[in-house]
């Protein structure tokens, strides 16, 4: 099963989504390939790489944006000479090692034959150059939403797109994910989604300052990752691109903690504490509050319970009116009319 480049185009120029999506992506790629790096290179994009290929059309000595036969073919960019190519996915009309920067979206999960389009791949990767792959992630809720493109094809974890990159003559440098937001239309989503992003590469940043360009987080749609050709011996990274990713410490050095503070857990307790016993102004308030309301059912336990005292009003499944549980006999007397 392949795209439609109609239901493509109108994805990510048309919807809101679609247009959300398009900037995360383009600003991944050129925080990877800064625009002014790649000047006087060949740029090449498989698939429906369009979206992402606009910042290097002014700096790169050329761009090409390969799409196949069964996918469709539209006119890029609008308004001036067309880039787009149509091509057999094993079969590019490109010269063997012209390509100094690749990148392949919405390709190989629909391809019919992937090995064979990698070896494409690699076929028209010169020396030094290097490709990205854009695929949906199998834990992501993306691959799992039909009314996207992510939700057609195969979706890959980071394992299997390493083991294809390997098997086709590929060294994994990095990998990442990239779309934190569900695939909604709500508002909130769409406006927030930069702040997603922001925040969980930062945490990745944290948890792992030398490995992946991204997160790996459930809704993420991209696991991507980029490799270059295998030319020289060199040790290449695990599954993802991730060499410590669950260690916090630092190369060299001990553990310590990062952004001043962390937090510890006690089971006797629900609140925080910082490192040497000071408590923040907050969770004195918070401290103080629980210990008052322990005491208070401490005191309340400790009262003698006869049959004078008012105790844990009920509600009256009847009246829906509270009533004491235990009530103290009273006369009621009324007062006396006289004539």
């Amino acid at each position: 099963m392949h795209h439609d480049v109609i239901d493509l185009r109108a994805f990510y120029y048309q919807r809101a989504l679609g247009r959300v999506v398009q900037r995360i992506l383009r600003d991944r790629l050129t925080a990877l390939w800064p625009a002014e790096r790649v000047s006087g290179m060949t740029v090449a994009g498989y698939g429906f790489a369009v979206p992402v290929l606009r910042p290097y059309l002014a700096r790169s000595r050329r761009v090409t944006a390969l799409m196949p036969g069964p996918q469709g073919v539209m006119a890029w960019p609008a308004g001036a000479p067309s880039h787009s190519v149509l091509c057999d996915e094993d079969a590019w009309p490109l010269e063997t090692g012209s390509v100094d920067r690749l990148v392949m979206l919405h390709g190989l999960e629909t391809a019919d034959n992937p090995s064979a389009l990698m070896a494409e791949a690699w076929r028209t990767l010169g020396p030094g150059g290097r490709m990205i792959v854009m695929v949906p992630n199998r834990a992501g809720l993306w691959a799992q939403s039909e009314r996207t493109p992510f939700g057609l094809g195969r979706s890959y974890s980071r394992g299997q797109l390493d083991a294809q990159a390997r098997a086709a003559g590929f060294v994994t440098e990095r990998a990442g994910a990239a779309i934190y937001i569900p695939p909604s239309d709500r508002r909130f989503w769409l406006k927030s989604a930069q702040m997603w992003e922001r925040h969980r590469r930062a945490g990745v940043r944290r948890l792992d300052p030398d490995g992946g360009a991204g997160g790996t987080g459930q809704a993420g749609a991209g696991a991507g990752g980029s490799g270059q050709p295998r030319q020289r011996a060199q040790p290449a990274e695990g599954a993802g691109g991730h060499r410590a990713a669950a260690s916090l410490r630092p190369p060299g050095g001990p553990a310590r903690p990062r952004g001043g503070w962390i937090e510890a857990r006690d089971t006797s307790r629900s609140d925080s504490i910082r490192p040497g016993g000071s408590w923040p102004r907050r969770t004195r308030k918070r401290r103080d509050r629980v210990r008052a309301a322990a005491s208070g059912r401490a005191a309340a336990r400790d009262i003698p319970r006869s049959a004078g005292t008012l105790a844990q009003p009920a509600r009256s499944p009847a009246t829906g009116l509270q009533k004491p549980r235990f009530s103290v006999p009273v006369t009621v007397a009324r007062p006396m009319m006289c004539c």
